[in-house]
């Protein structure tokens, strides 16, 4: 606020209004800071440009200049690769760095094995689809699944190997933190993760699931204070992926529809409160069929050899897909889509 070119006195007058921040300034009417700092219409006027000056402005770019990246980073939209070229390509390229993802279903659909699966992709160079960073996890219902995750790197090691410059020890890059209730929460995103974020760690964040703390914190008088911190939960995990250009991945969980004309039998938690929040909704689903998935032998890994029911992976919204569904198993490696 000192360096503005402005009268000393102006300067005299919003200090002892205690109005130290452009923020301030800006969000005030004329007549309020005239009030509030006893200086007349044409020093507010003068205040009010010289601050609205200092404002740093992002540069006018086009739709042009985004797609050939030649614009500030905050403004470039990267994909985070699924690790399976058929869901991939149905997500034109991957999971989007800007905005909320949400992934949404019932129980034992593959939610937390997605997200196992871009918590190591996530860490691949730029030209295999990863972004070359760690990722954060954040449970607030089960215990993380070490086990499975451990087989999966296994699988994902002997894939990239040959194609990565350099070998990456993938467990060594995911950050788990176990929150059990709102407090808890709240300080992991506002400040442990901006700390991590801050020094280029981590380029995903993972919470898994939203809906846990959200629905047991809260009795059913309480739903307007739920819908304010939910809000404001959102908005701060929008701030930082835009801030730091990273793709956020938020798990939900799934309740019975009531409507009668509802297609569907069951709809993501949280209501609209949440669903206006959410930059594309994804859900998986299990069907009722089963299929067989033929044995392998991969460097002596045994993949395959069991049954499983087929799951289907389906974009609800999203504002650059139409509305799809790709039919997935999940075995030992992870998710696959079926071709």
């Amino acid at each position: 606020m000192e360096k503005l070119d402005i009268n000393p006195r102006i300067i005299a007058g919003i200090r002892k209004a205690s109005l130290r921040t452009f923020e301030s300034i800006l969000s005030l009417s004329t007549p309020d800071i005239e009030r509030s700092t006893n200086l007349s219409s044409g020093d507010v006027h003068v205040l009010k440009t010289a601050v609205a000056q200092a404002v740093p402005k992002l540069p006018v770019v086009s739709a042009l200049d985004i797609l050939h990246r030649d614009c500030p980073e905050t403004l470039v939209v990267s994909k985070l690769t699924t690790g399976c070229d058929v869901i991939d390509k149905a997500l034109r390229g991957g999971i989007l760095s800007q905005g909320i993802t949400e992934i949404a279903g019932e129980s034992a659909s593959g939610k937390t094995q997605l997200c196992l699966q871009i918590s190591l992709t996530v860490q691949l160079p730029q030209k295999l689809g990863g972004l070359n960073g760690g990722a954060a996890y954040i449970c607030t219902e089960d215990i993380f699944p070490n086990k499975r995750l451990h087989q999966m790197i296994q699988h994902f090691t002997r894939k990239t190997s040959a194609k990565l410059p350099k070998p990456i020890n993938f467990g060594d890059r995911i950050f788990i933190e176990h929150v059990s209730d709102m407090e808890d929460l709240t300080k992991c995103i506002k400040m442990k993760l901006p700390l991590l974020l801050s020094k280029g760690v981590i380029k995903l964040v993972v919470v898994d699931s939203v809906a846990a703390l959200f629905r047991c914190e809260y009795e059913a008088w309480e739903m307007v204070k739920r819908s304010k911190h939910l809000t404001s939960f959102a908005a701060t995990l929008h701030q930082l992926s835009h801030q730091y250009g990273i793709p956020i991945v938020c798990v939900n969980q799934v309740t019975d529809s009531m409507k009668t004309k509802e297609t569907r039998k069951h709809v993501p938690a949280l209501g609209l409160t949440w669903a206006n929040q959410v930059t594309c909704r994804i859900m998986l689903s299990r069907t009722n069929h089963q299929i067989s998935v033929p044995k392998q032998v991969v460097n002596s890994s045994v993949i395959g050899g069991f049954q499983t029911c087929v799951r289907h992976f389906e974009v609800i919204f999203a504002p650059h897909l139409p509305m799809l569904k790709v039919p997935f198993i999940v075995d030992q490696e992870g998710i696959k889509a079926l071709t």
